[in-house]
């Protein structure tokens, strides 16, 4: 699939905003951290990525009920549903000069009901030419999502006869429904109600 810029200007994709606060002190102290260790963008991409896939548990799979918006709140609280963790990631990968935006995809339970807008990040590396997904949501009962340059490793694959969607558009900033979902939220049982089903 071939993935759509929702601007065209590549410098909307290193900006800051209330979201995605990379200037913000412990986006930077996080990012600096984990750029002590790497020697160019794809390995501290790939670091990057591992850190909030791995150390910022999924609300749902940790019973947390608190729901987080902001990139710097989400690696304060150490929780987010996948919306939050694709905003802290974006953050950091822009704190370091890494291009990256949103993505999404529309799926459905084991039965195709119950459908949810499920948030992703796509990277664009010096160099490249396209962009390339990344799922940080976590890998939990099966899920095996990996960070690559090449093929894409996510958690799923939409399954067409469910009405499940991978929506080309690359966001700068998140998606305003799934935005108002999580800041009008007040804990994540609200959240899963608001959560928009399709974009």
């Amino acid at each position: 699939m071939e993935l759509i810029q929702h601007v065209p200007e590549l410098s909307a994709y290193l900006a800051e905003d209330e979201v995605i606060d990379h200037r913000h002190p412990l986006v930077r102290e996080v990012s600096e951290r984990l750029g002590s260790t790497t020697v160019d963008a794809y390995v501290y991409a790939s670091a990057a990525y591992v850190f909030v896939r791995d150390t910022i548990p999924h609300s749902m799979d940790a019973g947390d009920p608190r729901v987080t918006w902001r990139a710097s709140d989400v690696l304060a609280a150490r929780t987010g549903i996948c919306h939050a963790k694709s905003h802290a990631l974006t953050a950091l990968l822009r704190a370091a000069g890494i291009h990256a935006g949103l993505c999404y995809q529309r799926l459905a339970g084991s039965d195709g009901a119950d459908p949810v807008v499920h948030g992703l990040v796509a990277v664009r590396l010096p160099g490249w030419e396209r962009w390339v997904r990344q799922d940080p949501r976590g890998n939990t009962g099966g899920i095996d999502a990996q960070f690559s340059a090449a093929e894409e490793r996510l958690a799923w694959v939409p399954r067409r006869q469910f009405n499940e969607v991978d929506y080309p558009v690359v966001y700068d900033v998140p998606n305003p429904a799934v935005l108002h979902a999580l800041r009008s939220s007040g804990d994540r049982d609200e959240l899963s109600l608001k959560l928009p089903t399709a974009l």
